[in-house]
C-alpha cells in the first residue's frame, strides 16, 4: 500500500460532518427535505478539517505492496465484491467498539465500516469518549498526536457553534445526531501488515429540537481509511472523506423533531461484517 499526502475532499481524523442550514428552521414542521445543494455552507468544518490534515497526512510512499482490485474483466465488479461473505462479525469490544478483525482482508473491511461509524459519531463530539475511541481505533504511534489535533479542533468554541457544551452535549430539549451507517467496502490495496479500504457511507447530522436552526438531515460520502496490521488487530493509520456517490434525493416527507430525537435514542447501531 502507499501511503500518501495526497488526501482527497476535505477528510481529516475525526471530522463530524456539521452543516449549517440555509433554509427556515421550521424544517420539521412537515416541509419536504429540498434536493442537495452546493451552496450549503461548509466553512466552520473546512476550518476545523485544516487542522486535521497535518495529522493524517503522510508523506511514505510504499514501495510494490501487492493490490487487491474489486474489478472483473471488462472493469465488471465481481460477485464477490457485493455479496457478503458469510463470515461472522467479532465477537469482541474494547471501549463499545468491535476489536479482534481478522487478519484478511475481509478482515480489514469489517474493521473499516465498524471504525467509520466510530469516527462520524456524536461520539467523538465528547473529550472523554474521544479519548476512548483514538485509543482502541488508530495505532499507537498516531495518538499522541492526534489526541492534541481533536482537542484543538473540537473546542468550547467549536462545540458552542453546533450548539453543544464543552463536554459536546446538547442543550436541554435538543439531541444532537451524527451517525453514520456503511453501504458497502472496498479494498484498494493490501499487503501482509496494510490495508486500504473505501467506505461508502450514508448518515444523519444536524441538531433535533423543535426551535433547531441545525436540523437533522441525512448525506452521502466515502471514507478511505489506511490501515495497519498491529499487536493482532487492524488499526487506522490515518483517513480521509469525500462527498457521494450520492442518489438522486426522494421526496419524503421530513418527520417531527421528538420523532427524530426518540428514534435516534431507542433505534441501536450494528456490528458490521464483510
Amino acid at each position: 500500500m502507499s501511503l500518501g499526502d495526497d488526501q482527497e475532499g476535505y477528510g481529516g481524523a475525526g471530522q463530524t460532518r456539521t452543516r449549517y442550514p440555509d433554509r427556515p428552521a421550521d424544517v420539521y414542521g412537515g416541509a419536504r427535505r429540498s434536493p442537495r445543494s452546493s451552496s450549503r455552507s461548509l466553512v466552520t468544518v473546512v476550518g476545523v478539517i485544516v487542522l486535521l490534515i497535518a495529522a493524517i497526512a503522510f508523506a511514505n510512499r510504499g514501495g510494490d505492496d501487492s493490490s487487491s482490485s474489486a474489478e472483473g474483466a471488462g472493469g465488471q465488479p465481481k460477485a464477490s465484491s457485493t455479496a457478503a461473505s458469510g463470515d461472522q462479525p467479532v465477537a469482541t469490544q474494547s471501549a463499545g467498539i468491535p476489536s479482534g478483525f481478522a487478519h484478511t482482508t475481509q478482515g480489514a473491511q469489517s474493521a473499516a465500516a465498524n471504525y467509520a461509524t466510530v469516527l462520524v459519531s456524536a461520539d467523538i463530539l465528547k473529550p472523554t469518549r474521544r479519548a476512548e475511541i483514538v485509543q482502541q481505533v488508530f495505532v499507537s504511534d498516531k495518538q499522541a498526536a492526534l489526541t492534541d489535533k481533536f482537542n484543538q479542533a473540537y473546542s468550547a468554541a467549536f462545540l458552542n457553534k453546533l450548539g453543544l457544551d464543552q463536554n459536546g452535549n446538547a442543550a436541554a430539549g435538543h439531541t444532537y445526531v451524527s451517525r453514520t451507517v456503511p453501504i458497502g467496502t472496498k479494498v484498494t490495496s493490501s499487503s501482509e501488515t496494510t490495508a486500504a479500504v473505501e467506505v461508502w457511507c450514508t448518515g444523519l447530522y444536524g441538531t433535533a429540537g423543535a426551535d433547531s436552526t441545525d436540523p437533522v438531515t441525512s448525506d452521502w460520502f466515502t471514507m478511505t481509511l489506511r490501515l495497519r496490521w498491529t499487536a493482532g488487530d487492524w488499526k487506522v493509520d490515518s483517513f480521509s472523506q469525500k462527498d457521494g456517490p450520492a442518489p438522486v434525493p426522494g421526496d419524503d416527507k421530513a418527520s417531527s423533531a421528538d420523532d427524530m430525537a426518540k428514534a435516534v435514542e431507542e433505534y441501536g447501531g450494528f456490528t458490521y461484517a464483510r
